[in-house]
This record gives C-alpha cells, sequence and structure tokens, in this order.
C-alpha cells in the first residue's frame, strides 16, 4: 500500500502518518517507488518542461 500510495505523489508526511513510523529511514523500508513512477514525477514537477508546454502559468 505505501509504494502505490508513493508512486501516486502522496508526500512524505502523510505516508509517515498512515504507516505510523516514527521515521522516514524507517518508512524507506516499505515505500519504495520504481523508476517509471519516480520519472513520471519528476516529468509532471520539472518546471522547465512545463514553461516550455504552457502549463505554468
Amino acid at each position: 500500500m505505501l509504494t502505490h500510495e508513493a508512486e501516486n505523489g502522496t508526500n512524505t508526511a502523510t505516508l509517515l502518518a498512515r504507516s505510523r513510523h516514527a521515521s522516514v529511514r524507517s518508512l524507506q523500508r516499505y515505500a519504495r517507488p520504481g523508476p517509471e513512477a519516480v520519472a513520471a514525477h519528476v516529468a509532471a514537477t520539472d518546471p522547465a518542461a512545463r514553461r516550455r508546454t504552457g502549463q505554468w502559468r
């Protein structure tokens, strides 16, 4: 569940609260987004790419 939520862009604070982990280090064991999810997140949040496509105004 945590991996899927991390891949969908759920922020770290929410993942920590939902999993009841005390630290990011312990959360890392369970939330491991795959390379495709990381690439999609980077592409969606890259300011330069957003300017090129006109999505950011």
